[in-house]
């Protein structure tokens, strides 16, 4: 264990010193050990878009939108690829690296500005997630009133904001972090046996319904949902912008060093950037496989009974998923899964978002950023204040599903940003040695094509201007 590994509260994460270089791994078994910002988004991103979206589209559109699971999960992930290879080279988090992209200001570039407006839209969506939490928790203890009730549902938000606080300011967030990502891969593995089963169930699907839902077609009144689907099914822009701040953090950058010219610093850049390459891609199955599993779920037992999550019934419908299959009992099981997988993306988007409000705080000039202690007491600052603001968002919609649905349009339009971002600071890199292979790249244009036409859609809807 390094120094800075040690007492990492008096290092600061975000800087590239030559005494804190370390050797990568040369072994597959010795790259897992190192494994970790994949982890914490994959716990994050299971939850909003898998539990409530996800099964939201395959309760309304069956088995016909398969196909877009599966494109949403994987042709994102070459964009997060190739920020957290920029980032581990030259040790600068995605939203520092966007000031640098034209047009721009001495105050920040374009991106910063639309990152602003986009995380406003956002806030929706966390509130959604601390509505799903407070929702589940209202059903299996209402406190007070009726299950569901504004009263046992605003307690509830109390509740869930306080004990969110509490975790985040007291230093013991790696205990958390820890156990759910625990209790999301517990859930998603009753999850995808519960898929496996459906088969023998009278619920059940074959390969028929598999092989149609592979078939590229959008059926008629899906088109905006599914669009919603694949801006926060998977790793959205919001993550892939996150994901650059637990590289540093988890020291890929650090460990690298600073950019001195010398072959070891070029053997170390290939060994950790092999490491994060291999993070992405364990992160990338772990949040398939479980996208494709609620899907299938919600196809096979929500839909053929028009059941479609919607308003403060959304637990109570999502967990006709057990309850229909296995038994009345299973409901209780649901609810401590479903608060278990919610809290769990609660955790990670308190955890995230001071980081990126504070980097963006000193890009328009209102702080040192690049002064450690400074940028701790504005992140614990913003901790505090983030979560009563995002359930306040809550308690007035009072509907998950939909403020779901609006953070992942904005998340939608940011991509956009986000994909000219990627593809400026490649042009501009200073060290091209360490482009990725022909293949990687191909996908990066693939994945940006696939983006761009998305981010044309969330537009034109934001205008009124429906193309189907």
């Amino acid at each position: 264990m390094t120094t800075s590994e040690a007492r990492p509260e008096q290092a600061d994460l975000y800087a590239l010193r030559a005494e804190d270089v370390q050797e990568p791994p040369t072994t597959l078994r010795g790259r897992l050990k190192y494994l970790g910002p994949g982890m914490i988004l994959s716990a994050a991103v299971v939850g909003s878009g898998e539990l409530i979206l996800t099964t939201s589209l395959g309760a309304r559109a069956g088995f016909a939108l398969m196909w877009l699971i599966i494109v949403a999960t994987t042709v994102k992930v070459w964009v997060q690829m190739e920020l957290g290879r920029l980032t581990v080279l030259y040790g600068r988090p995605a939203l520092e690296a966007f000031s640098d992209v034209a047009p721009k200001t001495r105050r920040g570039s374009w991106i910063n500005y639309l990152w602003i407006g986009m995380d406003f839209a956002k806030m929706f969506q966390r509130g959604g997630i601390i509505g799903g939490v407070a929702a589940a928790c209202s059903i299996l203890w209402p406190i007070v009133g009726e299950p569901l009730s504004r009263e046992s549902t605003t307690v509830w938000c109390v509740v869930v904001v306080v004990i969110t606080i509490a975790i985040l300011q007291s230093s013991k967030y790696s205990i958390v972090e820890t156990a759910s990502v625990i209790a999301v891969a517990m859930f998603t593995l009753i999850t995808v046996g519960l898929a496996l089963a459906l088969p023998f169930t009278e619920f059940g699907w074959g390969v028929g319904d598999i092989a149609g839902g592979l078939e590229f077609a959008v059926p008629v009144g899906a088109l905006g949902l599914a669009v919603a689907m694949f801006g926060s099914t998977g790793v959205g822009a919001d993550e892939m912008t996150t994901y650059t701040y637990w590289c540093m953090e988890k020291g890929y950058a650090r460990w690298t060093g600073p950019a001195d010219g010398t072959k070891d610093r070029d053997r170390r850049a290939e060994g950790w950037l092999k490491v994060m390459r291999l993070d992405v891609a364990v992160g990338w199955l772990v949040c398939t496989i479980c996208t494709i599993a609620f899907y299938i779920i919600g196809a096979s037992v929500l839909h053929p009974q028009g059941l479609v999550p919607e308003g403060n019934e959304m637990i109570t419908t999502l967990s006709r998923m057990y309850t229909d299959t296995i038994g009345g009992w299973a409901e209780i099981v649901f609810l401590l899964g479903a608060i278990a997988v919610l809290f769990s993306t609660n955790i990670g988007s308190t955890a995230s978002v001071p980081r990126l409000w504070t980097n963006t705080l000193g890009i328009i000039g209102v702080l040192n950023w690049k002064d450690p202690e400074v940028r701790r007491k504005t992140i614990r600052i913003l901790t505090f204040c983030f979560p009563p603001l995002w359930a306040s968002f809550y308690l007035f919609v009072q509907s998950p599903v939909l403020m779901v649905q609006i953070g992942g349009i904005g998340s939608g339009i940011f991509l956009v940003a986000v994909v000219i971002g990627v593809w400026y600071l490649r042009a501009k890199e200073p060290d091209k040695r360490f482009r990725p292979n022909p293949f990687i790249t191909g996908a990066l244009v693939v994945s940006s094509i696939a983006i761009m036409l998305l981010g044309v859609y969330s537009a034109l809807e934001v205008f009124g201007i429906s193309i189907g």
